[in-house]
């Protein structure tokens, strides 16, 4: 917090400041609690009629009455990464989207609009990088109607807590109505102690996602629009642990791309997890990255995933920011209409959403 030559503390922010990562100290309005004051950290995404808005790291909206302020601040865009390699937000980005990518793409602008017949939001998404080269809600138009052609709802994919960052855009979705459905993070770490955790001797690596891969994956019937996604990236490898019966024990998959290698569909066989198969896929599919001369580590885990989040953590891996996929406000006669029976709205566990 400011704190003056006399010892006050002050307020150092105004409307001026909107887009700013700030640091607030506000009196608490909470009877059950003996605090009396509550901090927030965030990007200040507005300050209308004496309501500040900041948004936090993970992407939630925090409103605070003007009045309430103690003290503020304008702190740096990002605090300093104490572990895993050090990466930009966009090249994240661009590398997570190669890493997973639709089958139809368009640009508007600098945004791009993904489809992939409504085979995971990520996929079905507009990846807003830049600029749409429009106003906001033309643009938005412009993505309800590329969307609407394909009989897909529109979902705009946004990231939070790192530079470059989205709390911005997130804010003027959420006041025209879209709805934040499915919130994950993007985690990074060291490729090499990912490949040190176990002996992959056993684990069978291949090129395409064969019959025993697909029957252990979480997602049934896969068409084929699936399995170019699936199979789409730089350097695509699928890993299987076999099992005693006709699905595997255990299967990953990850995609080599320069000095980064991702891992997804990570999936054990219920009766058999806690039993290190998870660590021996990434260890297999880690020495094969190695090989290709990653040397980075990336993953996608929902937020409410905590035995992945348990498994991550123990591997050496970090945050680096929140994404979160924002649905179009639905009208009377969207609702039940669009991809009934498909795949967007299911949330992958593996991060695949």
């Amino acid at each position: 917090m400011e704190i003056s030559a006399a010892g006050r503390l002050e307020v150092r922010i105004t409307a001026a400041d909107v887009g700013k990562r700030v640091s607030v100290r506000c009196l608490s309005d909470a009877e059950d609690t003996a605090e009396k004051f509550t901090d927030t950290v965030g990007v200040l995404t507005s300050w209308d009629s004496g309501v500040l808005t900041i948004t936090r790291k993970g992407g939630e909206s925090v409103r605070i009455s003007e009045s309430s302020l103690v003290a503020g601040k304008v702190v740096p865009a990002a605090p300093a990464r104490r572990r895993g390699p050090a990466a930009t937000y966009r090249e994240l980005t661009r590398v997570s989207a190669r890493g997973w990518p639709p089958v139809e793409s368009e640009w508007l602008g600098e945004w791009e609009l993904r489809a992939a017949a409504g085979f995971t939001r990520r996929a079905n998404s507009v990846l807003p990088l830049g600029d749409p080269g429009l106003p906001l809600d033309a643009a938005l138009t412009a993505v309800r109607r590329w969307y609407g052609d394909r009989g897909l709802p529109a979902y705009v994919q946004t990231a939070t807590g790192a530079e470059g960052t989205q709390e911005l855009l997130c804010a003027e979705l959420e006041r025209r109505g879209w709805t934040r459905e499915v919130t994950a993070e993007l985690w990074v770490g060291a490729l090499a102690p990912v490949a040190d955790r176990a002996d992959p001797a056993g684990v069978v690596l291949s090129r395409t996602a064969d019959d025993a891969w697909l029957a252990r994956y979480q997602r049934k019937g896969v068409s084929e629009v699936a399995l170019k996604v699936l199979g789409g990236g730089p350097s695509v490898w699928f890993a299987t642990v076999p099992g005693d019966g006709a699905e595997p024990a255990a299967i990953g998959r990850c995609v080599v791309d320069g000095r980064w290698a991702g891992f997804g569909a990570v999936e054990v066989d219920p009766a058999l997890r806690r039993r290190g198969l998870a660590s021996l896929v990434m260890a297999a599919l880690a020495s094969r990255a190695l090989e290709e001369g990653a040397s980075a580590a990336w993953l996608q885990v929902e937020t409410d995933n905590a035995g992945a989040r348990a498994l991550y953590t123990g591997m050496g891996f970090a945050a680096h920011h929140a994404y979160h996929h924002y649905r179009e406000p639905a009208s009377a006669d969207d609702i039940g209409d669009i991809r009934a029976t498909g795949d967007l709205g299911a949330g992958g566990r593996d991060g695949s959403s």
